[in-house]
Order: structure tokens, then sequence, then C-alpha cells
């Protein structure tokens, strides 16, 4: 656990995000004192917060593009098995639901294969892909020391494997790898211009991150790099939670924390699916006036969002990410590299009630990509 020192500034600040002037208005509307109005201005120009809210906006809006523009150029052959291992959280069986629906497109049949998220069930999962030879394996979650034997079996058999949101590296058996190391560490930055532009650069924040899944470790970094840097004597706190209070215990877990930590105003969860649960939880202890931002949103989130309940979200590239996934094997069975869905950059977009696209599930950020992919594809 680590923290620094609380700021002193007031909140004052008129925001570049709506909802961030309505959150502002509401905290700082009985400070009238000349001490405090001089804080509050000097806070509202600081060039920290003025960065914040220039990014802040700039994530804001929703991406129009896929990441990719070159036609595969050849017919794409049906009949293709595919394997997907899932990692045992929501967010990657949506993952494999994604691509199940683009596979279907090209005429391809996907096996989902579940996990606890756990290693030994990793590696049995990926000993199954082995036993299948399937056409191609696809995963996320967890870096290859998770299944290195496995990988190089599946490499010796001339099977591609593709990754995502994984803690690793193109090559030695990876074909693909897509919201790697270093693409996420801009989602802790997305989630920290929220935060120091929501608080007026006064935040006292609490992270609560997900060690067990490693790919977010740049998330963590990358949002204490940003919140220091845009608000230094903002107060940060860190809490690791083991995966075994996902669904259980969670909510129990941050109550207590709040309780022994008053001041706190913004709370971070490096994974949406760690606040299913804590809204209500808050609200029976009786806790109120906290702030919750979120990396990875999904549908319970974005329901919270919808309902006030819950502040932002860091929307992942989900639907975009798989279908690249089947974009890059579409370009492999056709004998061609992988390489333009490999330097594709993937989009991301930073979530609150005013730009919300849909709570009615997991949204895609870009609203026809399946139309602009199977252009692509030659199917439309």
């Amino acid at each position: 656990m680590s923290s620094r020192p609380r700021s002193a500034v007031r909140r004052a600040l008129t925001a570049t995000v709506p909802v961030t002037a309505l959150l502002a208005l509401t905290a700082c509307g009985g400070d009238a004192t000349p001490a405090a109005g001089a804080s509050q201005a000097a806070a509202a120009n600081s060039p920290g917060l003025a960065a914040a809210r220039e990014a802040a906006e700039m994530y804001a809006d929703r991406p129009a593009r896929i990441p990719v523009t070159e036609p595969v150029g050849k017919e794409i052959p049906k009949g293709k098995q595919i394997d997907f291992i899932l990692c045992g959280v929501q967010s990657c069986k949506d993952l494999a639901d994604f691509f199940t629906a683009a596979a279907e497109e090209l005429g391809w049949t996907v096996k989902q294969i579940p996990t606890q998220g756990t290693p030994e069930s990793v590696q049995a999962a990926y000993e199954q892909a082995v036993r299948d030879k399937p056409d191609a394996v696809v995963a996320s979650g967890f870096p290859r020391a998770v299944y290195a034997k496995q990988l190089a079996q599946l490499k010796a058999a001339d099977i591609p494997v593709i990754q995502s949101n994984a803690d690793d590296v193109v090559g030695d058996g990876i074909s693909l790898l897509k919201n790697g190391p270093k693409d996420v560490g801009v989602q802790g930055e997305m989630i920290a211009s929220w935060v120091v532009s929501d608080s007026g650069a006064k935040a006292n924040t609490v992270y609560f991150d997900l060690p067990a899944y490693t790919i977010l470790k740049p998330v963590k970094e990358g949002f204490a790099a940003k919140y220091e840097q845009w608000c230094e004597s903002c107060a940060l706190d860190s809490v690791d939670v083991p995966i075994t209070s996902v669904g259980k215990d969670m909510p129990d877990r941050v109550v207590s924390y709040l309780r022994s930590h008053p001041k706190v105003t913004h709370v971070v969860f490096s994974l949406g699916l760690l606040n299913v649960g804590v809204p209500a939880a808050l609200k029976t202890a009786g806790i109120t006036g906290k702030h919750i931002v979120v990396n990875v949103g999904d549908a319970q989130n974005y329901q919270y969002i919808q309902s006030g309940l819950t502040d932002g979200a860091m929307a992942l590239n989900s639907h975009e990410t798989a279908w690249l996934q089947a974009d890059a094997l579409a370009r492999h069975f056709t004998g061609q590299s992988m390489d333009v869905a490999q330097q594709a950059v993937l989009p991301n977009m930073l979530v609150t009630k005013d730009n919300l696209p849909s709570a009615d599930g997991d949204f895609p950020l870009i609203e026809d990509y399946e139309a602009q992919f199977k252009a692509l594809w030659g199917l439309s």
C-alpha cells in the first residue's frame, strides 16, 4: 500500500466535460472566503489541470473508423476450426463471443474453452487445444509463462496463437498480440484525466488493483504517472485485491476501506468487474459522496453510469479487438502476413453519463465496425 499527501486546494473549475462541471459546482458551492477563492483560481489555472481536462475531452470522443483499411484481397477459406481460451472473467467471455460472431461471418467454427483464471485451469485449457489441433488458438489475459509447454507444442504443430490483453510480446509461438503492455498504459492515463478533471486537481484517490492479471500493471503505472504529473499534491493509495474476491467479498473490502479512510473522494477500479455490487454496498453502509471510475467497463457498469451510481469508465475496444483478430487470421489463412493487424492502433473511449452510447450491454466503440470489417473481407 502506498500513499502521497493530500492536496490543500479547493475544487473550483469550469470543466470541458459537462458531468465534470456539474459535480464541481455541487462540491464548491459554500466556499466564499478570499483564501479559498485564491486557491480555487490557482487550481483552475494550473497547467496540470488544464492538460487533464484537455485529455479527458479528447478521450470522450467516439471513434468512427476501424484501425485497418487494407482489404484482404483474396477469397477467405471457410470451414476453419478455432479454439478460444477464456480467462475466467466476463470481459474475456465477451471478447470470445464477439470473435465468434466475426468467425461465423467468415464461415468458421469456434470452440470456447472455459477456465477459472488459475494457472492450472489455463494450462488445462491449452492442453485441450493441443489435443484439438485447431487451425488457430485465440486467448487473452495470461502471459506465456503460464502455458509455455503447450505454446511450444502448438508452435511445433504450426498452429498460430493469437493473444490480447496479455503481458507478453509477439514471437516464439505468439503470432499476434493486441492490447499488450505497450498499448494499455493509455487506459490508466484516460482514467487519471477524468479523476483530476472531476476533482479540480484536489482528489484523494484509492486505486483497487487485480495483480493476478499482470496486463493491468501498465494500466496502474499509466494512471499513477499521469495522476502525479497533473496533480502533484493529490493523495493516492493503492490496494491489491486477490482474484478470489471477485464476485464474493469485493464490496465488503471497499466499504471497509472507505470507512477507515473517510477523506477519500475518488475510487478507481483497475477492472470494471471489481465494482460489481459496490454501489449497493456503499448505499447500505451509508457511504455517500464518493466518485467511482473503472477501467474496462462492462454491461453492469454502464447500467451503473446511466443510473448515476458510477461516474465513468474506460470503454475497452472488445468488439474491435475480436474482429481485428479475425481479420489477422483471414490474412494468415490466405497466405499473407498479420503485420497489418499487428500495427493497427485500436481505439479506446472514456465514457460518462453524458456520452454513454448504450446501457443495454457492452457496446462497440465504432458503431458500424462490422460493416467496415466485412468490406475488407469482401463480404459486402
